[in-house]
């Protein structure tokens, strides 16, 4: 069950080993039509991954308040984890970030500051997900830091086990991203058509 409202914790930007995270045992129950109605009115913002395949599920995330909306559609994007993995300091791979979605870990820096990274590295949006790959329900409020440094791109908390889920298949892949499209509008949608992460429990 979702929490009535998120929680601002804090996290250290740790390594977690996920190799060999094992994708079959991780299975969860689908949403009930009472959780799926209370999802649509509090505000998160849905993407669904197009590719790789094993990965092809809608996410749910929680807008950043310190950031634009993710008001501008954008499809078929490239969703590429950040070198380093926590986006505090200068991003490596900044040619691969470039123009696309930034996908980092949770921690070392505030959420202002990976957001402000990533703009400077071109990206046009950031998904900042859990370095816990068990938080399956927790979702973090990304508020500002004080330090009054304008965003002028959309960012959103991905619950850990999505994100790193995401970028442990990426890794065993070989593949630098994933293609998505974001946000998308999931209010049409009749519930059983909800193509939902099976390892996760909305």
């Amino acid at each position: 069950m979702i929490p009535s409202s998120a929680v601002v914790l804090l996290s250290t930007c740790l390594s977690l080993g996920l190799t060999n995270l094992n994708l079959d045992t991780e299975v969860g129950n689908s949403l009930t039509e009472e959780e799926y109605k209370m999802t649509m009115g509090k505000g998160y913002i849905f993407f669904e991954i197009l590719e790789p395949e094993d990965l092809a599920y809608t996410y749910k995330s929680n807008p950043a308040s310190f950031a634009p909306g993710w008001n501008e559609t954008m499809m078929r994007i490239p969703l590429v984890p950040t070198d380093p993995a926590c986006g505090c300091g200068y991003i490596r791979n900044q040619e691969d970030i470039e123009g696309r979605i930034a996908l980092i870990d949770r921690g070392d820096c505030s959420f202002v500051s990976k957001v402000v990274r990533a703009e400077e590295a071109g990206a046009r949006g950031v998904i900042i997900t859990d370095q816990d790959a068990e938080n399956d329900e927790l979702y973090i409020s990304m508020v500002d830091d004080t330090t009054e440094r304008k965003v002028n791109i959309p960012a959103a908390f991905l619950l850990g086990k999505n994100g790193q889920i995401i970028k442990s298949v990426l890794r065993k892949m070989s593949v630098q991203y994933a293609l998505i499209n974001v946000p998308v509008n999931i209010s049409s949608i009749p519930i059983h058509k909800l193509d939902q992460p099976p390892w996760l429990v909305w």
